[in-house]
């Protein structure tokens, strides 16, 4: 079964984004809405963290949270953008949706 992780919390806040990723499942997707795109920025101390989930996690980011913090130029290479059409497409597409609050 595919499972979706939703995670919204900033990675300099809370663990949530370290929990999701060691419970994760290969080949499964983690998408990052609201303060949790912070772990996608490239500048980040959560690059090496990311880019190593990346080799067995598919990674997006909700296109709009992205832009609302300014950074859609500084996007880790290899996260999907997603606008809120591709968040209903990745909720439907999956068997199972786990949010990590």
């Amino acid at each position: 079964m595919a499972m979706l992780h939703i995670v919204n919390k900033s990675p300099f806040e809370r663990n949530t984004l370290d929990s999701c990723l060691r419970l994760a499942r290969d080949d499964e997707t983690v998408l990052l809405i609201e303060d949790a795109v912070i772990a996608a920025d490239q500048r980040t101390r959560f690059k090496d963290l990311v880019q190593g989930a990346q080799k067995r996690l598919n990674f997006c980011v909700l296109q709009a949270d992205a832009d609302a913090r300014g950074l859609g130029k500084y996007l880790i290479d290899g996260i999907k953008p997603v606008d809120y059409d591709g968040f209903v497409d990745l909720v439907a597409s999956h068997d199972n949706v786990q949010s990590w609050l």
